[in-house]
């Protein structure tokens, strides 16, 4: 069990953006409140259509930290990961309606930025990431992506702006045994330190995280000098780049000559998840024909007034007064809740279709 968390993050503006004359559009926010320790980094959409990128991402990692410190128990307990994930997504839209009054701002778009997190309180933790950028995970037996980049094949990705942004925030609760580090970065530095077709990070990484050590300040300088000389000063176009660090003190760290820095390719399929919706469809248009038809046949083949059910131990005749004008509305209800399920099954497929369709 870890004896201590330190926590720290950095962010510095890219030369693409030094020579437009554009601000850096990143933000980082790390801080322990409430017995919770938050680390959250976010990335400002680049184009000439994200004009307050900037001011999404900066408010994007303090509302969702604040959020996390303030209703960590709440949120970990709840069961419905969809709930939560929409609670989350939800705040950001509050908190940007706001920016978008204060700044006379007509679009919600104009503030689009990528997002990922880890909060951690006693030995639960919770991540979450929509977009691109990269979450790490660093034990004693290596280091492993846990959330990978969100990006399609043209390198298009996910906001938190997103009509359906929910949809596609991963969420992962878990604790932290095993677990010497937690590495956040945006696609600035993700795409020096890690290799998509292996699934390889770069031990580079683990050595970064190792430096919060020696203590917040320190960490943050020694990264903060790593990334601005091998990352952002090796390309005239680097991005700005921002890396976050959970730090497990007194836990055990891996021997950096044991990790591996080359990996091969993953094999590729050509199959994709469309093919995958499409096949699905007829099958479910029928299994949906089949449940209504077994739902009217039920139906038929029982008596009015009468019900499968064992009659009930106690007070049966209030049961047998109440069967007859319950027992109706039950089936039907049974019956709508299938049909409902299987039209929202149809649309989700429909609607993957539609977005698959529009990238490309």
């Amino acid at each position: 069990m870890y004896t201590g968390i330190t926590v720290g993050a950095i962010t510095t503006i890219g030369n693409k953006h030094v020579s437009r004359g554009t601000p850096c559009e990143d933000a980082s926010y790390a801080v322990t409140k409430n017995d919770v320790s938050v680390v959250c980094i976010a990335d400002g959409a680049g184009g000439k259509q994200y004009t307050d990128a900037r001011f999404g991402s900066d408010c994007a990692v303090h509302v969702i930290t604040d959020t996390l410190c303030d209703h960590f128990d709440a949120l970990y307990s709840e069961n419905r990961e969809a709930a939560v994930r929409g609670y989350l997504m939800a705040k950001l839209r509050v908190a940007f309606a706001g920016i978008m009054e204060e700044r006379t701002i007509d679009v919600i778009d104009r503030l689009s930025c990528t997002l990922l997190f880890v909060a951690v309180k006693d030995r639960r933790m919770m991540i979450g990431h929509i977009g691109d950028g990269l979450i790490v995970r660093i034990s004693p037996s290596g280091v492993s992506p846990i959330s990978m980049p969100q990006n399609d094949k043209d390198g298009k990705t996910y906001f938190v702006t997103a009509a359906h942004a929910d949809n596609y925030l991963r969420f992962l609760k878990t604790t932290v045994d095993d677990v010497h580090a937690i590495a956040l970065m945006t696609d600035g530095v993700q795409d020096s330190v890690y290799n998509e077709e292996a699934g390889l990070v770069k031990p580079v990484v683990a050595k970064m995280a190792e430096t919060f050590t020696a203590g917040r300040e320190e960490g943050e300088k020694s990264v903060l000098e790593t990334v601005q000389k091998f990352i952002v000063g090796s390309s005239n176009v680097s991005d700005d780049a921002s890396f976050g660090v959970m730090l497990f003190e007194g836990t055990k760290a891996p021997d950096p000559n044991n990790l591996a820095s080359s990996a091969e390719k993953f094999k590729s399929s050509q199959e994709t998840f469309k093919d995958l919706s499409q096949a699905i469809k007829p099958e479910l248009m029928n299994a949906h024909e089949i449940i209504k038809k077994c739902a009217g046949q039920e139906a038929d083949e029982t008596p009015e007034g009468v019900t499968k059910e064992e009659p009930a131990a106690q007070e049966p005749v209030a049961a047998a007064e109440t069967e007859p004008e319950t027992k109706g509305p039950s089936r039907v209800s049974k019956l709508s809740i299938i049909m409902l399920g299987l039209g929202i099954a149809l649309f989700v497929i429909g609607l993957i279709e539609l977005v698959l369709a529009f990238k490309g």
